[in-house]
């Protein structure tokens, strides 16, 4: 499985910005989708995870209200929809995929992701 994040970029506090992640899932796989970020000095942290149907979703405290995890299985893809963004929000942005057993499933714990995206940066200016 390949994941390929974008639509990083640099926005100033307040403003939105929407990520995807194009994965090369094949039908009859079924996989929740993760986002995660790094910033500078910290360790990765969970932020959105979505399950392979799509009608299952987990925010972390810190976002919850502000970003909306979305999918599009017909299209390979998943978002990240971020608004009212805050400096603190500054990180590089990871999708993952962590194999499920069905397709109603989310999964939080970074160490049951198996495959990970390069990441894409967010910088949010005061």
């Amino acid at each position: 499985v390949q994941l390929q994040a974008s639509g990083g970029g640099l926005v100033q506090a307040g403003g939105s910005l929407r990520l995807s992640c194009a994965t090369s899932i094949r039908t009859g796989s079924t996989y929740s989708m993760g986002w995660f970020r790094q910033a500078p000095g910290k360790e990765r942290e969970f932020v959105a995870a979505i399950s392979w149907g799509g009608y299952s979703t987990y925010y972390a405290d810190s976002v919850k209200g502000r970003f909306t995890v979305s999918r599009d299985n017909a299209k390979n893809t998943v978002f990240l929809q971020m608004n009212s963004l805050k400096p603190e929000d500054t990180a590089v942005y990871y999708c993952a995929a962590a194999s499920t057993i069905n397709t109603n499933i989310v999964v939080t714990a970074m160490t049951l992701y198996d495959y990970w995206g390069q990441g894409t940066l967010v910088t949010v200016s005061s």
